[in-house]
């Protein structure tokens, strides 16, 4: 049996004296014990949607998410949950920020003393378990906010673009900073992202959603050994494979979204091919020029 189950997820936003808008429809995968899978698609197709329905804190109006054999119904300590912005709590230390689960869990002094130790080892953390946020690269806040979520040892990670706000000089870097960390705490992640290339070096499957309800327009899975050799031609092969993909899931069907304040993506409006173009041009010069040191917008 697979870790987790999608089954048949649907959900509908109503718009304000507007057709109220399916952004999924009847989705359904599996994803199996250690496997890293992503998320990729145009803005708007509901991958962050279909990620906070995981986590619990949105409910489908039909369908069912199983995990370990229990199905979700609302927020839980067997899934890790990372947000865009790592949603840390600024007046807690480091080590307080990583010990609040544990806490919440009731779990011994001496538990709670072995797990952080752990933690802070594979994060690579030691010396700055007494340091607050503001005083962390944004490398580092990144890595808190995923060893917090581990800490809890949950069936599964759910990342919600995790390095979106990370600059392009440093996120290829992070990118294999993440790896190892999930690598070396051995779990079950999904991921939303809009980067083809962050995809492939990341998962072990890609899954392409359409603009189209959210639909599945193809399952990729990545055979390339670990660590992963961006310049070689299989691994260009499979981001040549995709980027064509996101080209065709843009295309699909017009888009004109207006999701409830939290839950948004992007709101685009794709309605013909030149506006497409632009759309994914401008999405891929988010991830590949720099300006002033900054990922352009």
């Amino acid at each position: 049996m697979a870790l987790l189950e999608v089954k048949g997820i649907t959900k509908t936003f109503t718009r304000r004296k507007k057709t109220p808008h399916i952004v999924l429809e009847n989705m359904s995968f599996s994803v199996e014990q250690g496997q890293y899978v992503s998320l990729l698609g145009p803005s708007g197709c509901g991958k962050t949607t279909l990620l906070t329905v995981m986590g619990g804190f949105l409910t489908p109006d039909s369908g069912q998410i199983i995990l370990a054999g229990n199905k979700v119904e609302k927020p839980g300590p067997d899934r890790g949950f990372v947000f865009q912005n790592y949603a840390l709590f600024p007046w807690m230390t480091v080590k307080e920020n990583i010990l609040y689960s544990l806490q919440v869990k009731k779990l011994s002094q001496r538990e709670q003393k072995e797990r952080l130790h752990e933690l802070l080892e594979i994060s690579h953390l030691f010396g700055s378990e007494n340091k607050y946020p503001v005083q962390l690269s944004g490398g580092m806040q990144q890595r808190v906010a995923v060893v917090r979520a581990l800490a809890s040892r949950p069936e599964i990670l759910l990342l919600d673009e995790p390095l979106g706000a990370i600059d392009f000089q440093m996120r290829e870097l992070l990118q294999e900073e993440l790896a190892a960390l999930v690598e070396g705490a051995k779990t079950t992640v999904v991921m939303v992202t809009h980067d083809v290339s962050e995809s492939v070096y990341l998962s072990d499957r890609v899954i392409v959603m359409s603009a189209n309800k959210g639909q599945i327009v193809k399952d990729v899975y990545i055979n390339l050994d670990r660590p992963r050799d961006r310049q070689s031609p299989e691994f260009k092969g499979y981001v040549s494979e995709i980027t064509e993909l996101v080209r065709q899931a843009f295309s699909e069907k017009a888009v004109d979204i207006e999701l409830p304040s939290g839950f948004a993506e992007t709101n685009v409006n794709y309605n013909s091919q030149a506006s497409f173009t632009d759309a994914f041009n401008r999405m891929s010069n988010r991830y590949s020029r720099v300006n002033h040191g900054r990922a352009a917008k």
